[in-house]
Protein backbone atom coordinates (compact mmCIF):
# COMPACT_ATOMS: atom_id res chain seq x y z
CA UNK A 1 0.00 0.00 0.00
CA UNK A 2 2.74 2.50 1.04
CA UNK A 3 4.59 1.79 -2.31
CA UNK A 4 1.65 1.94 -4.44
CA UNK A 5 1.35 5.44 -2.71
CA UNK A 6 5.25 6.39 -3.33
CA UNK A 7 4.16 5.25 -6.76
CA UNK A 8 1.30 7.61 -7.59
CA UNK A 9 2.85 10.39 -5.87
CA UNK A 10 5.69 9.88 -8.83
CA UNK A 11 3.77 10.19 -11.40
CA UNK A 12 1.85 13.03 -10.34
CA UNK A 13 5.22 14.48 -9.41
CA UNK A 14 6.19 14.14 -12.73
CA UNK A 15 2.65 15.86 -14.12
CA UNK A 16 3.09 19.00 -12.14
CA UNK A 17 6.66 18.65 -13.25
CA UNK A 18 6.25 18.59 -16.84
CA UNK A 19 3.77 21.90 -16.41
CA UNK A 20 6.48 23.84 -15.25
CA UNK A 21 9.17 23.11 -17.92
CA UNK A 22 6.23 23.84 -20.35
CA UNK A 23 6.31 26.98 -18.99
CA UNK A 24 9.41 27.97 -18.30
CA UNK A 25 10.56 26.65 -21.76
CA UNK A 26 7.98 29.19 -22.93
CA UNK A 27 9.20 32.18 -21.12
CA UNK A 28 12.53 31.04 -22.55
CA UNK A 29 14.01 34.95 -24.02
CA UNK A 30 14.05 34.94 -27.62
CA UNK A 31 11.79 33.22 -30.20
CA UNK A 32 12.83 30.56 -32.60
CA UNK A 33 11.72 31.65 -35.78
CA UNK A 34 13.43 35.02 -35.32
CA UNK A 35 16.21 33.34 -34.46
CA UNK A 36 16.50 30.82 -37.58
CA UNK A 37 15.90 33.93 -40.15
CA UNK A 38 17.78 36.50 -38.55
CA UNK A 39 18.07 40.28 -37.49
CA UNK A 40 16.48 41.28 -41.43
CA UNK A 41 13.14 38.63 -40.80
CA UNK A 42 9.61 40.43 -41.99
CA UNK A 43 6.77 39.77 -39.31
CA UNK A 44 5.04 38.00 -42.40
CA UNK A 45 7.92 35.63 -42.46
CA UNK A 46 8.13 35.00 -38.81
CA UNK A 47 4.12 34.78 -38.16
CA UNK A 48 4.17 32.06 -40.77
CA UNK A 49 7.02 30.08 -39.42
CA UNK A 50 5.11 30.43 -35.84
CA UNK A 51 1.97 29.07 -37.09
CA UNK A 52 3.34 25.98 -38.91
CA UNK A 53 5.14 24.95 -35.57
CA UNK A 54 1.87 25.77 -33.71
CA UNK A 55 3.56 28.65 -31.83
CA UNK A 56 0.65 31.09 -32.26
CA UNK A 57 -1.78 28.37 -30.54
CA UNK A 58 -2.91 28.70 -27.01
CA UNK A 59 -0.23 27.85 -24.51
CA UNK A 60 -2.93 25.22 -23.05
CA UNK A 61 -3.75 23.65 -26.13
CA UNK A 62 0.10 23.26 -26.68
CA UNK A 63 0.64 21.72 -23.65
CA UNK A 64 -2.14 19.02 -23.60
CA UNK A 65 -0.88 18.43 -27.14
CA UNK A 66 2.77 17.86 -26.40
CA UNK A 67 1.56 15.76 -23.31
CA UNK A 68 -0.43 13.88 -25.09
CA UNK A 69 2.53 12.96 -28.01
CA UNK A 70 5.30 12.53 -24.96
CA UNK A 71 2.60 9.57 -23.71
CA UNK A 72 2.93 8.18 -26.96
CA UNK A 73 6.37 8.26 -27.21
CA UNK A 74 6.28 10.74 -29.76
CA UNK A 75 8.71 13.78 -28.60
CA UNK A 76 8.23 15.63 -31.88
CA UNK A 77 10.81 16.53 -34.58
CA UNK A 78 13.76 18.80 -33.93
CA UNK A 79 13.26 22.61 -34.77
CA UNK A 80 16.99 22.64 -35.73
CA UNK A 81 16.57 19.81 -38.29
CA UNK A 82 13.62 21.21 -40.14
CA UNK A 83 14.26 23.52 -44.10
CA UNK A 84 12.64 26.00 -43.50
CA UNK A 85 13.84 27.79 -46.51
CA UNK A 86 11.18 25.01 -48.43
CA UNK A 87 8.76 25.37 -46.77
CA UNK A 88 9.30 22.88 -44.19
CA UNK A 89 9.49 20.03 -46.37
CA UNK A 90 12.63 18.13 -45.17
CA UNK A 91 11.99 14.80 -46.21
CA UNK A 92 13.72 11.94 -45.04
CA UNK A 93 16.24 14.92 -43.43
CA UNK A 94 13.99 15.82 -40.42
CA UNK A 95 15.66 13.88 -37.27
CA UNK A 96 13.15 13.33 -34.52
CA UNK A 97 13.74 14.63 -31.08
CA UNK A 98 14.03 10.44 -29.72
CA UNK A 99 16.56 9.96 -32.71
CA UNK A 100 18.62 13.21 -31.46
CA UNK A 101 18.28 12.65 -27.65
CA UNK A 102 18.53 8.19 -27.59
CA UNK A 103 22.86 8.39 -28.50
CA UNK A 104 23.56 11.30 -26.71
CA UNK A 105 21.28 9.63 -23.30
CA UNK A 106 23.58 6.23 -24.01
CA UNK A 107 26.54 8.36 -23.73
CA UNK A 108 25.65 10.26 -20.18
CA UNK A 109 23.97 6.89 -18.77
CA UNK A 110 27.50 5.35 -19.54
CA UNK A 111 29.48 8.19 -18.09
CA UNK A 112 27.21 8.39 -14.91
CA UNK A 113 27.86 4.10 -14.97
CA UNK A 114 31.64 4.74 -14.96
CA UNK A 115 31.07 7.32 -11.80
CA UNK A 116 28.94 5.20 -10.17
CA UNK A 117 31.58 2.17 -10.21
CA UNK A 118 34.41 4.57 -8.66
CA UNK A 119 32.34 6.63 -6.45
CA UNK A 120 30.27 4.04 -4.71
CA UNK A 121 33.16 1.58 -3.63
CA UNK A 122 35.61 4.72 -2.92
CA UNK A 123 32.77 6.58 -0.80
CA UNK A 124 31.46 3.55 1.09
CA UNK A 125 35.03 2.57 1.93
CA UNK A 126 36.18 5.33 2.62
CA UNK A 127 32.68 6.04 5.17
CA UNK A 128 34.32 2.38 6.65
CA UNK A 129 37.94 3.62 7.61
CA UNK A 130 36.76 6.85 8.78
CA UNK A 131 34.55 5.15 11.44
CA UNK A 132 36.80 2.56 12.39
CA UNK A 133 39.17 5.29 12.85
CA UNK A 134 36.94 8.08 13.97
CA UNK A 135 38.59 11.15 15.20
CA UNK A 136 41.89 9.86 14.30
CA UNK A 137 44.30 12.04 11.68
CA UNK A 138 42.94 10.05 8.78
CA UNK A 139 39.52 10.56 9.81
CA UNK A 140 39.89 14.14 9.43
CA UNK A 141 41.95 14.52 6.24
CA UNK A 142 38.94 12.43 5.04
CA UNK A 143 36.24 15.17 6.03
CA UNK A 144 38.06 17.91 5.31
CA UNK A 145 39.11 16.99 1.66
CA UNK A 146 35.62 15.60 0.86
CA UNK A 147 34.14 18.80 2.46
CA UNK A 148 37.14 20.62 -0.08
CA UNK A 149 35.51 18.51 -3.33
CA UNK A 150 31.85 18.92 -2.42
CA UNK A 151 32.15 22.96 -1.92
CA UNK A 152 34.06 23.11 -5.14
CA UNK A 153 32.32 24.43 -8.64
CA UNK A 154 32.04 21.49 -10.72
CA UNK A 155 34.20 23.39 -13.64
CA UNK A 156 36.46 24.15 -11.17
CA UNK A 157 37.63 20.59 -10.08
CA UNK A 158 37.38 19.72 -14.38
CA UNK A 159 39.89 22.68 -15.06
CA UNK A 160 42.08 21.97 -12.12
CA UNK A 161 42.17 17.72 -12.90
CA UNK A 162 42.84 18.75 -16.59
CA UNK A 163 45.69 20.95 -16.00
CA UNK A 164 47.07 18.20 -13.62
CA UNK A 165 46.25 15.44 -15.50
CA UNK A 166 46.21 16.24 -19.07
CA UNK A 167 48.53 19.11 -19.13
CA UNK A 168 51.19 18.84 -16.57
CA UNK A 169 50.88 15.22 -16.55
CA UNK A 170 49.40 14.37 -19.81
CA UNK A 171 47.75 10.83 -19.02
CA UNK A 172 44.33 11.58 -20.01
CA UNK A 173 42.71 13.69 -22.81
CA UNK A 174 41.14 16.84 -22.16
CA UNK A 175 38.25 16.37 -24.55
CA UNK A 176 35.63 13.10 -24.56
CA UNK A 177 34.86 13.25 -28.31
CA UNK A 178 33.18 10.02 -28.07
CA UNK A 179 32.07 9.01 -31.74
CA UNK A 180 30.46 5.62 -32.60
CA UNK A 181 32.18 2.68 -33.28
CA UNK A 182 35.27 3.22 -30.48
CA UNK A 183 36.33 0.39 -28.42
CA UNK A 184 35.23 0.17 -24.80
CA UNK A 185 39.27 0.68 -23.90
CA UNK A 186 39.24 3.71 -25.91
CA UNK A 187 35.50 4.79 -24.24
CA UNK A 188 36.82 4.29 -20.80
CA UNK A 189 39.96 6.52 -21.28
CA UNK A 190 37.99 9.63 -23.00
CA UNK A 191 35.45 9.38 -20.50
CA UNK A 192 37.83 8.68 -17.07
CA UNK A 193 39.13 12.35 -16.54
CA UNK A 194 34.75 13.67 -16.67
CA UNK A 195 33.86 10.44 -13.96
CA UNK A 196 36.95 11.48 -12.05
CA UNK A 197 35.19 15.19 -11.89
CA UNK A 198 31.96 13.93 -10.87
CA UNK A 199 33.34 11.22 -8.07
CA UNK A 200 34.45 13.93 -6.13
CA UNK A 201 31.79 16.07 -6.34
CA UNK A 202 29.18 12.86 -5.07
CA UNK A 203 31.83 10.76 -2.80
CA UNK A 204 31.31 13.43 0.01
CA UNK A 205 27.88 12.76 0.96
CA UNK A 206 27.58 8.81 0.22
CA UNK A 207 30.95 8.71 2.57
CA UNK A 208 29.67 10.86 6.01
CA UNK A 209 26.54 9.25 5.23
CA UNK A 210 28.34 5.84 6.01
CA UNK A 211 29.91 7.43 8.48
CA UNK A 212 27.40 9.01 10.32
CA UNK A 213 25.35 5.42 9.93
CA UNK A 214 27.59 3.37 11.45
CA UNK A 215 29.09 5.59 14.22
CA UNK A 216 25.58 5.59 15.28
CA UNK A 217 25.27 1.03 15.55
CA UNK A 218 28.47 1.18 17.13
CA UNK A 219 26.86 2.02 20.24
CA UNK A 220 24.13 -0.79 20.17
CA UNK A 221 23.98 -3.71 22.41
CA UNK A 222 24.62 -6.21 20.04
CA UNK A 223 27.80 -4.26 18.26
CA UNK A 224 28.99 -4.37 21.95
CA UNK A 225 28.41 -7.93 22.69
CA UNK A 226 30.36 -8.39 19.52
CA UNK A 227 33.57 -6.49 21.10
CA UNK A 228 33.06 -8.43 24.44
CA UNK A 229 33.35 -11.98 22.15
CA UNK A 230 36.75 -10.66 20.62
CA UNK A 231 35.55 -10.30 17.44
CA UNK A 232 37.94 -7.41 15.40
CA UNK A 233 36.55 -4.11 14.75
CA UNK A 234 36.62 -4.34 10.52
CA UNK A 235 34.90 -7.52 11.06
CA UNK A 236 32.38 -5.97 13.93
CA UNK A 237 31.78 -3.09 11.18
CA UNK A 238 31.37 -5.31 8.14
CA UNK A 239 29.58 -8.07 9.77
CA UNK A 240 27.09 -6.41 12.03
CA UNK A 241 26.93 -2.79 11.79
CA UNK A 242 26.82 -2.09 7.62
CA UNK A 243 24.31 -4.23 6.97
CA UNK A 244 22.34 -2.45 9.49
CA UNK A 245 22.93 0.91 7.98
CA UNK A 246 22.26 0.10 4.16
CA UNK A 247 18.96 1.77 4.48
CA UNK A 248 20.21 5.61 4.86
CA UNK A 249 23.52 4.20 2.51
CA UNK A 250 20.97 3.51 -0.33
CA UNK A 251 19.11 6.64 0.02
CA UNK A 252 22.16 8.69 0.03
CA UNK A 253 23.59 6.37 -3.24
CA UNK A 254 20.22 6.57 -5.36
CA UNK A 255 19.98 10.78 -4.53
CA UNK A 256 24.04 10.87 -5.98
CA UNK A 257 23.10 8.63 -8.49
CA UNK A 258 20.34 10.71 -9.77
CA UNK A 259 22.50 13.71 -9.53
CA UNK A 260 25.11 12.07 -11.96
CA UNK A 261 22.26 11.73 -14.51
CA UNK A 262 20.61 15.50 -14.00
CA UNK A 263 23.43 17.16 -12.99
CA UNK A 264 26.04 16.50 -15.52
CA UNK A 265 25.29 19.53 -17.59
CA UNK A 266 28.23 21.38 -16.22
CA UNK A 267 31.00 18.62 -16.56
CA UNK A 268 29.23 17.54 -20.17
CA UNK A 269 30.49 21.26 -21.49
CA UNK A 270 33.65 21.63 -19.78
CA UNK A 271 34.86 18.11 -21.64
CA UNK A 272 32.74 19.19 -24.40
CA UNK A 273 31.00 15.26 -24.16
CA UNK A 274 28.76 13.98 -26.26
CA UNK A 275 25.78 13.50 -23.91
CA UNK A 276 22.51 14.61 -23.14
CA UNK A 277 23.64 17.88 -21.01
CA UNK A 278 25.78 19.38 -23.99
CA UNK A 279 22.67 19.12 -26.45
CA UNK A 280 20.66 20.73 -23.73
CA UNK A 281 22.49 23.28 -23.76
CA UNK A 282 23.16 23.57 -27.57
CA UNK A 283 19.02 23.13 -27.75
CA UNK A 284 18.70 26.47 -25.27
CA UNK A 285 21.04 28.35 -27.64
CA UNK A 286 19.33 27.35 -30.30
CA UNK A 287 16.01 28.17 -29.06
CA UNK A 288 14.85 24.31 -30.20
CA UNK A 289 11.99 24.11 -27.89
CA UNK A 290 11.12 20.41 -28.61
CA UNK A 291 14.38 19.16 -27.75
CA UNK A 292 14.86 20.99 -24.43
CA UNK A 293 11.48 20.04 -22.67
CA UNK A 294 12.53 16.17 -23.87
CA UNK A 295 15.85 16.63 -22.33
CA UNK A 296 14.64 18.35 -19.24
CA UNK A 297 11.55 15.83 -18.99
CA UNK A 298 13.91 12.90 -19.05
CA UNK A 299 16.20 14.60 -16.27
CA UNK A 300 13.10 15.01 -14.36
CA UNK A 301 11.79 11.32 -15.30
CA UNK A 302 15.44 10.14 -14.28
CA UNK A 303 15.44 12.05 -10.84
CA UNK A 304 12.08 11.41 -9.72
CA UNK A 305 12.60 7.38 -10.37
CA UNK A 306 15.77 7.23 -8.58
CA UNK A 307 14.52 9.14 -5.87
CA UNK A 308 11.22 6.92 -5.75
CA UNK A 309 13.56 3.56 -6.05
CA UNK A 310 15.61 4.58 -2.67
CA UNK A 311 11.89 5.47 -0.89
CA UNK A 312 11.21 1.89 -2.05
CA UNK A 313 14.37 0.26 -1.18
CA UNK A 314 14.27 2.32 2.45
CA UNK A 315 10.89 0.89 2.81
CA UNK A 316 11.85 -2.98 1.57
CA UNK A 317 15.20 -2.65 3.81
CA UNK A 318 12.87 -1.35 7.13
CA UNK A 319 10.43 -3.80 8.55
CA UNK A 320 8.72 -0.99 10.94
CA UNK A 321 7.76 0.77 7.47
CA UNK A 322 6.70 -2.24 5.94
CA UNK A 323 4.34 -3.37 8.76
CA UNK A 324 2.66 0.01 10.05
CA UNK A 325 1.12 0.00 13.25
Amino acid sequence: MIIAQRLALGVLTLIVVSMVIFGAVSMLPGDFAEAILGQGATPQAVAAIRRDLGLDEPAILRYFSWLGDTLRGDLGVSYAQMNFQSNMGGGDNLRTVASQIAPRFANTMFLAGVTACIAVPFAVGLGILAALFRNSAFDKAANVSTLSSISSPEFFLAYILILFLAVLNPVLPSLSNIYEGMTLSERLEKTLLPALTLTLVVTAHMMRMTRAAIINLLASPYIEMARLKGVSPMRVIVRHALPNALAPIINVVALNLAYLITGVVVVEVVFVYPGIGQLFVDSVKNRDIPVVQACCLIFAAAYILLNLTADILSILSNPRLRHPK
